[in-house]
């Protein structure tokens, strides 16, 4: 008999994660403790619960401004070595206690500003590191943003190249989509393509289908970072797709969905009115993350509660979305096959 589809039973099924911001995942007593240790003074709330709170309340606003307005505090009090080593380190900790065996995340370390852009990757690539091997059951590897709106992408792929033997995975364009294409910098581009890097893009959250184009064909991304945006040349009567919907579901381009990110930044109005269930349903390579924990108030697994609930899924469902998560991992082939082995015995326990 399948066990029942239950926040228990989820949290106990082993997950993959592409989408989730280092810088957006912080436990709050872990902010406030890094705040006092430099004297940062402008935190909204001064006890744990409170400061959770209010994250969350500040993202639920239905602005997108306003959501990303709230990392000025996560990363004003990452500005040392010690402390992203430490948020890293908590972030695998916290993942691997939700059952996540694979993660990628990722951050911008130019934000990193009072520290040298090498010693901020090296101090997200040490955490990761010493979580995982405290953990014992997840491996985590580091994506490198760039910033849309600013001017170090060729440095930033400079880094994911020199870094990629070390824990980092790939290249991630973050920041605004609109104003800002996906190939404003050709030759960061060009160095990744002569690389062989892999490389994710922030595109069709804030903006349409053609900033999913630009991204797929200016910057040649392999994975779309949230990419729901594409429900837009997918009709719901089932009609025929538009062509970019044809070509990312043709090319099984994987989508980074967060769907309780995309009802908080006012892309849509609930879970149940999410297009993730149709994207699903329709055969796109749709995988389930969380953005940004905190400012959330999600993991992994209730993530997948909550589109569970709304559309329906099953064990079938989650497992199917799982393996496609371990489909669009920038691993290499053994590293692939053995974590697919890994996620097909944990379900096939789970769904008896």
């Amino acid at each position: 008999m399948p066990a029942p589809l239950t926040p228990e039973t989820l949290a106990r099924a082993p997950k993959v994660l592409l989408h989730d911001h280092l810088d957006g995942g912080l436990r709050p007593q872990t902010v406030l403790e890094l705040a006092d240790a430099i004297g940062y003074t402008d935190l909204p709330a001064s006890d744990a619960e409170s400061l959770g709170a209010w994250f969350r309340q500040a993202a639920d606003s239905g602005s997108l401004v306003r959501y990303l307005e709230t990392f000025a505090h996560t990363v004003a009090v990452m500005q040392t070595p010690d402390a992203v080593q430490r948020v890293a380190r908590e972030c695998a900790l916290d993942l691997a206690a939700d059952g996540v065996v694979h993660a990628e995340v990722r951050m911008a370390p130019e934000l990193l500003t009072a520290m040298p852009i090498e010693a901020a990757v090296e101090a997200i690539l040490d955490g990761f590191a010493a979580g995982a091997r405290e953990a014992g059951t997840i491996r985590v590897g580091a994506l490198l943003c760039a910033m849309r709106q600013a001017d170090r992408w060729d440095e930033v792929a400079g880094l994911v190249v020199r870094y990629r033997d070390a824990g980092v995975v790939g290249f991630d364009l973050a920041g605004p989509e609109i104003g800002f294409p996906a190939d404003r910098h050709p030759s960061a581009i060009a160095l990744l393509d002569r690389a062989g890097a892999h490389r994710t893009v922030h595109a069709g959250e804030a903006d349409g289908i053609e900033s999913i184009r630009g991204a797929l064909e200016g910057a040649r991304a392999e994975r779309l970072g949230h990419g729901v945006r594409i429900a837009d040349e997918v009709p719901e009567d089932g009609s025929p797709l538009g062509p970019v919907a044809q070509r990312v579901l043709d090319e099984q381009v994987t989508l980074e969905v967060a769907p309780s990110s995309n009802v908080q930044t006012g892309a849509y109005p609930s879970i149940a009115r999410h297009p993730v269930g149709r994207l699903h349903r329709a055969g796109f390579a749709v995988t389930l993350n969380t953005d940004n924990r905190l400012m959330s108030g999600v993991s992994v697994t209730s993530e997948f509660v909550a589109v569970s609930e709304a559309h329906g899924w099953g064990w079938d469902d989650v497992a199917t979305v799982t393996e496609r998560a371990v489909a669009g991992a920038f691993l290499g082939d053994a590293d692939r096959a053995a974590l697919l082995q890994r996620v097909r015995e944990g379900y096939a326990a789970l769904r008896g």
